[in-house]
């Protein structure tokens, strides 16, 4: 056990001292975003004793977003700085399973809100999506409960791969990369990485395909009312939801590039392209959070509000100095 705690005087490096310091800013601002629209939502449940659909879909998002930074944070913390306790049974497996428990759902959730807001928002004629229109809040509770259970599944398989790698290879000794260890990496890893790729192809593919949709509906208006020469404010109104679209579109689209290019770069350690790749990966809960948080009135009125009162009492502390 000397030997072991001998060795880890040598892990913690400058490259190790800025991934924490960067991903700490980072994860500390994603949960405070998170908890933040988390809080609202639940305070206006609590008031009007009822919540839309969208709400509850925010809700659970914002939750599992919370979560998952933060196992990710302990997880980071403990590799980098307690590289010999961290991999002491069971705990590799547990936080990995937990925190992929967590970014599952919210992958899973994410991609359900983009096609609820397709349903919600878009106009066709077809006898199954008028169905869907008429019954998606109906569809909402089952949709989170059903991505609750796939994740559960899901982590189930991971958590016996991990734990078979991990009981089969790691030892008190062992620094450096997870993945220099002497393990059969297609034997136990295979399954992680399927599962991974699995999900964020689903994920992706059903946000483009409701972005896709939404487009074509938005536009299609956009030329009815530009035949009809009605108001410019309605025309302004659905440019900027075509703009919306759009951004949330690049936003997936980064997300999923950087989450494949992840998986590809994961075997190797310090190296610069998968510390910018994290970076980029682990800020996409924050942006979409906070673009949400703006997209909605009342999250929008609330972070303003209580950015404004943070500032001045900022303020009055420094003329009181």
């Amino acid at each position: 056990m000397e030997d072991c705690y001998s060795q880890q005087k040598f892990i913690v490096t400058t490259y190790d001292v800025l991934v924490m310091t960067i991903l700490s800013l980072q994860t500390f601002a994603g949960m405070w975003i998170n908890a933040f629209m988390v809080s609202v939502l639940c305070i206006a449940w609590v008031r009007k004793k009822s919540s839309n659909s969208s709400e509850k879909i925010l809700l659970f998002l914002g939750w599992t977003r919370f979560w998952y930074l933060c196992i990710s944070w302990i997880h980071l913390f403990l590799i980098i700085t307690y590289i010999c306790h961290f991999y002491v049974h069971p705990l590799p497996q547990i936080i990995s399973t937990t925190k992929s428990f967590f970014s599952f759902s919210s992958q899973w959730v994410s991609a359900f809100l983009s096609v609820f807001y397709c349903i919600k928002i878009a106009n066709f004629q077809h006898s199954f999506f008028i169905y869907l229109k008429v019954k998606i809040d109906k569809i909402v509770p089952w949709v989170l409960l059903g991505s609750v259970l796939l994740s559960l599944i899901m982590v189930i398989i991971l958590y016996k791969a991990i734990d078979e790698a991990v009981c089969d290879n790691i030892n008190c000794t062992t620094t450096g990369s997870f993945w220099k260890l002497n393990i059969n990496f297609h034997q136990h890893f295979f399954p992680v990485f399927f599962l991974n790729g699995f999900t964020y192809a689903i994920a992706f593919t059903a946000v483009i395909s409701s972005a896709l949709l939404l487009l074509f509906s938005l536009w299609r208006h956009k030329h009815k009312m530009q035949m009809k020469s009605l108001k410019n404010v309605s025309m302004d109104a659905h440019i900027k939801a075509i703009k919306s679209i759009l951004s949330f579109f690049f936003l997936y689209s980064i997300n999923f590039t950087c989450s494949v290019l992840r998986l590809i770069y994961s075997m190797k350690k310090e190296n610069p392209v998968t510390f910018l790749i994290v970076i980029f990966q682990d800020v996409f809960p924050t942006v979409h959070s906070l673009i949400l948080i703006f997209s909605n009135p009342n999250l929008k009125k609330t972070l303003l509000r209580t950015l404004s009162c943070v500032k001045c009492k900022i303020c009055m502390r420094q003329e009181m100095s």
